[in-house]
């Protein structure tokens, strides 16, 4: 990962953290087609992406929660995740694409000046395979992963983690995500959060009542609602 530091050099610029899944990628394809493999070996038709894009954040349990109806406490769950990891371990890159404009954006916020890094609660062995794949790690400062710390969103521990690698202050960062808990880890952490009301969602109730500093609701709207919170 590239590291433009916090510290020296650019003793006024801020670290703009992103979530990865339905933030910066859309991976729900893959994710999908993952839970799918998992219920044609049943014999069960396959879903529509559409039908499980708003778990997609939540991996294989949202995944196997809405494909099989499968949660954590049954007897065959481990093994059921297991299958469903190896398969989008070896088909992840398949259909994952950067939303449309993130490339621009990225490259905006460096060329004003500012860093950004990754922040996700997915494994770092199912994370940077995509994270190469789509060309970010030339100008990421850090990526944090569910298993980077002991601790995975909404805790703040992924993000101050983040925060120190890059070498910035928790104060001159700021967090942009597509799940409560990703608004959650940021007020615990320390940071002002930004919604991305164009990803997947998840469960955690309407975007407006997550308390974000600020929504966007389109890639278009991330650089004003970034623009607008970045420390002074």
């Amino acid at each position: 990962m590239g590291r433009p530091g916090g510290k020296t050099g650019f003793l006024m610029t801020s670290l703009i953290l992103f979530d990865f899944d339905g933030t910066l990628a859309d991976t729900a394809p893959d994710l999908a087609a993952a839970a799918n493999a998992q219920r044609a070996e049943r014999g069960m038709e396959p879903l529509s992406v559409d039908v499980l894009r708003p778990v997609a954040s939540q991996g294989a349990r949202g995944m196997l929660r809405v494909a099989l109806g499968l949660l954590p406490d049954h007897a065959e769950y481990e093994t059921v995740r297991r299958q469903f990891l190896d398969h989008y371990a070896t088909n992840s890159t398949v259909h994952s694409r950067l939303f449309p404009g993130i490339a621009e954006l990225l490259e905006r916020i460096r060329a004003q000046g500012h860093a950004w890094g990754i922040v996700t609660n997915k494994a770092t062995n199912l994370t940077r395979p995509i994270v190469e794949h789509l060309g970010l790690t030339g100008h990421c400062a850090t990526l944090v992963c569910g298993d980077t710390t002991p601790h995975s969103k909404p805790h703040p521990a992924p993000l101050l983690h983040a925060a120190k690698e890059a070498g910035y202050g928790a104060d001159r960062c700021l967090y942009v995500g597509d799940d409560l808990r990703d608004v959650q880890a940021a007020h615990a952490a320390g940071m002002p959060a930004i919604a991305a009301a164009y990803g997947y969602l998840g469960d955690g109730g309407p975007v407006d009542t997550w308390q974000a500093e600020a929504r966007a609701d389109d890639v278009a709207g991330l650089w004003p609602a970034i623009a607008a919170l970045l420390p002074k």
